[in-house]
């Protein structure tokens, strides 16, 4: 019999960036041609443009400088009601996963808000706030806020006991507990909440700016409906799209990866 050791299990291939790529890439690529077909078969270019003409239209907003400066209007009021909310939405689910009386207390004001209608909120904090940037952001947030109430409740009360039992037996500071105990298992829950908030909060604030702005994407997409400008309402929606899929692929996607693999370290 040999003495030599088994070989060590290699490593799977790591694919390509190309080839996990290239699904998406071919989806949209024929998205795009049965968009091209139907619009070439379409007896009415004005209900139905060509691609091709919304993007001489979306260029013709790129190079006067109007596109950029409506994103990101835009997205600043994102941005703002993305933290709200997940600020917000993140202590109150963390505090209800682990205080049985604040879940029993709060539940029903949980479920009440969301079963409210989004239009309903944003016409609300319109005619109570006034015509202002309060008011938009506020709405969009109170929208999102139970939904990564109830995501991180759930994360909240499959905490390991044994992990705060280590952490009061070494006496932690509570922020050290925090840190050090709490956020690395509830770091995959975040990461998702916060993916799904987004996807959630853009089409809320061109909702907002559709009723009640007079910039961003939303007031330019009411512009151009009241004139039947469909070209240039599907050019301001591509474009929107384009960025938070930019969004979604550069920064939360790996966000989350690095927040699965944060927590597999923890463990």
């Amino acid at each position: 019999m040999s003495d030599r050791p088994p070989p060590a299990p290699t490593a799977p291939a790591r694919r390509p960036r190309w080839a996990a790529l290239a699904p998406g890439l071919v989806s949209a690529a024929l998205v795009l041609g049965l968009w091209a077909a139907l619009a070439a078969i379409g007896d009415d270019p004005r209900r139905l443009p060509s691609p091709m003409l919304v993007l001489e239209r979306l260029w013709g907003l790129a190079a006067s400088g109007e596109l950029w400066f409506h994103i990101g209007t835009t997205l600043a009021r994102v941005l703002a009601a993305f933290a709200v909310a997940m600020v917000a939405g993140g202590a109150l689910g963390l505090w209800m996963g682990r205080s049985a009386a604040a879940d029993r207390w709060l539940n029903p004001m949980l479920v009440v808000l969301l079963n409210l209608p989004a239009l309903v909120v944003i016409v609300l904090c319109y005619i109570w706030i006034g015509l202002n940037e309060t008011a938009a952001i506020l709405s969009v947030a109170l929208n999102k806020i139970p939904v990564v109430a109830v995501l991180l409740r759930e994360a909240g009360r499959a905490l390991s006991p044994d992990l705060d039992d280590m952490a009061r037996v070494f006496g932690m500071r509570p922020l050290s507990r925090l840190r050090h105990v709490v956020l690395p298992q509830l770091a995959p829950a975040i990461a998702a909440a916060a993916r799904s908030g987004i996807a959630l909060i853009w089409k809320i604030v061109l909702v907002v700016e559709f009723l009640g702005r007079s910039n961003g994407v939303g007031f330019k997409l009411h512009m151009h409906f009241s004139n039947f400008d469909v070209a240039r309402v599907l050019a301001w929606a591509l474009a929107f799209v384009v960025v938070m899929l930019l969004i979604d692929l550069l920064i939360l996607r790996p966000w989350q990866d690095s927040a699965n693999r944060w927590r597999q370290d923890a463990a």
